[in-house]
């Protein structure tokens, strides 16, 4: 992997979602049109910023309660996004030195700056791989992923803002309930959506700016992101607001600003 390669294939010519998102938590990693296209959205939804913070807040304690009540010692992290720290991996390593993850992105800005993922502790493990959720097999049958992961073992499997950009047509569904045939009991989902469900207006105009820049999406109701679960025990409190979910300090944001649904599952 190096960086002249994925440079070559980056194309500038319309926003990305993980360069957007990477715009949202106020980091450098995007172009010229991926913040235009940030800032027409905040200019409909200025909630967006609170949005993409809380919800790498959620990723945080989801990742924590996950390896200290649960036992999980392995994640797959698909729409991992432009490396933020903590990374996931920082965050499971922190509770448990030899945690094991394996990251995945479409984006490949974001394999220029995978190496900032490879920085595992030395007891852990950690990889990433160029790939897409709406293309589920390949991303299990890829050798890096059985390097890491023994899949005979419980495994998280984060979605984290990702199957808002994976219309009906694509099947999100069918694609997680793939995901978790794979995978043993005990092993978890934990995902987060964004939702109409306090302004459909507003996500409307949303949903048609990222449309007409070139990305599918299509957010959903509680009860629609609550359908991701199906099969599985949800942990308390269930299917929340993303501040609402097991927060660490008392929420300030409102619901509407939020607009993400967020949940974690174990699978019986």
């Amino acid at each position: 992997m190096t960086n002249s390669h994925a440079a070559r294939d980056i194309d500038t010519s319309r926003p990305h979602s993980a360069r957007m998102y990477d715009y949202y938590l106020g980091g450098k990693d995007h172009f010229e049109v991926d913040k235009q296209a940030a800032e027409a959205v905040a200019t409909i939804y200025p909630g967006i910023f609170v949005c993409a913070r809380e919800n790498r807040a959620f990723m945080h304690r989801a990742t924590r309660v996950l390896a200290r009540e649960h036992g999980i010692r392995q994640w797959l992290d698909i729409g991992t996004g432009i490396p933020t720290e903590p990374n996931l991996h920082q965050v499971a390593q922190s509770v448990v030195s030899d945690a094991r993850v394996v990251y995945a992105d479409n984006d490949p800005l974001v394999l220029k700056y995978a190496e900032r993922l490879m920085r595992s502790t030395a007891e852990g493990r950690t990889t990433y791989i160029e790939g897409d959720v709406s293309d589920p097999q390949t991303l299990l049958d890829a050798p890096e992923l059985s390097e890491i992961l023994d899949l005979d073992q419980p495994v998280a499997l984060s979605l984290n803002a990702l199957m808002h950009f994976v219309p009906d047509d694509q099947d999100p569904y069918g694609i997680v309930s793939r995901l978790l045939e794979v995978v043993p009991s005990g092993s978890a989902l934990a995902l987060s959506h964004c939702t109409p469900d306090f302004d459909p207006p507003t996500w409307q105009k949303i949903t048609d700016l990222y449309i007409s820049a070139g990305t599918p999406a299509q957010v959903r109701s509680r009860d629609e992101v609550a359908r991701f679960f199906d099969g599985l025990e949800l942990l308390d409190p269930g299917v929340s607001i993303g501040h609402r979910w097991r927060p660490d300090t008392e929420p300030t944001a409102t619901d509407a600003e939020v607009s993400l649904w967020t949940g974690v599952g174990i699978k019986p």
